[in-house]
């Protein structure tokens, strides 16, 4: 079944751009840790992010985290998500978690296309039905094995349905859906949205990263008013003869990128 986005902030650090202020203050004044928070008001904290930001001194925002949770991406953007090392990732397991029905995500050019998507859907259906014969093959395989070698019943069905699905995995798609929790600081977010916000990311990808820094921008707008893709953190694309040619028009658009009120978690 087709899938759709959907992206939460589960936690952040609290007051994230105080505390990147206060490491700012400690970096520029001779302010000792007992009265570093002392003065840190609005106007305060914002002079200290702008002051990082035209200095380009990175390693204070590395102060504050931001933790999401991410579903109805597929397996193909996990393998380019987790190429940003400077994280952490936590995604369900197809090694633990049988993927009966299992949804996936339909790339726009294909189900703007009906030949396309009917095709597109026929190959999952039979995917699916091949991972769905594989396993059961596979389970009364070890099923059998472990009981002869003396198993309980129970824990040879349990350890059987696992060895199963950690091999019959291996027919399923990229597009087959997955959901993760990933952490992030700050300053790798800004890397990350200046590479994956670009017009020359994978659509998928870039509609996450827009999607992750619409809501950073919510809780922490003056640490992350800079943010996006190179065109628009540096003033002039960085892509060279690789340039989408509409780097007028993607600043424009990050420029007056606003978040939507966040749905809590809970």
């Amino acid at each position: 079944m087709e899938t759709r986005l959907k992206v939460r902030l589960l936690q952040h650090t609290y007051e994230p751009e105080k505390l990147v202020a206060v490491a700012a203050k400690l970096c520029y004044s001779p302010s000792g840790i007992d009265g570093i928070m002392e003065g840190l008001d609005s106007k305060t904290t914002s002079d200290f992010l702008n002051m990082l930001t035209e200095l380009g001194h990175e390693s204070p925002i590395e102060h504050a985290t931001f933790t999401f949770g991410i579903e109805g991406v597929s397996r193909s953007l996990l393998a380019q998500i987790t190429r940003h090392r400077i994280a952490s990732y936590s995604v369900k397991s197809q090694r633990w978690v049988r993927e009966d029905q299992f949804d996936y995500v339909i790339p726009p050019e294909i189900q703007a296309i009906p030949a396309a998507k009917d095709i597109f859907e026929k190959a999952m259906q039979e995917d699916q039905a091949y991972y769905r014969a594989l396993t059961e093959i596979l389970f009364e395989r070890h099923f059998k094995k472990l009981l002869e070698e003396g198993k309980d019943e129970k824990v040879a069905k349990r350890e059987a349905e696992k060895q199963a699905i950690e091999d019959a995995r291996y027919v399923l798609p990229n597009a087959c859906e997955t959901k993760l929790i990933v952490t992030m600081n700050a300053r790798s977010l800004f890397n990350f949205f200046r590479q994956r916000c670009c017009n020359r990311a994978q659509w998928e990808i870039r509609r996450l990263a827009e999607e992750m820094l619409r809501l950073v921008r919510q809780v922490a707008p003056t640490l992350f008013a800079k943010a996006g893709p190179g065109c628009y953190m540096l003033g002039k694309c960085p892509e060279g003869k690789m340039s989408c040619g509409k780097s007028k028009e993607i600043q424009e658009k990050y420029r007056n990128l606003t978040g939507v009120p966040i749905e809590r978690a809970d």
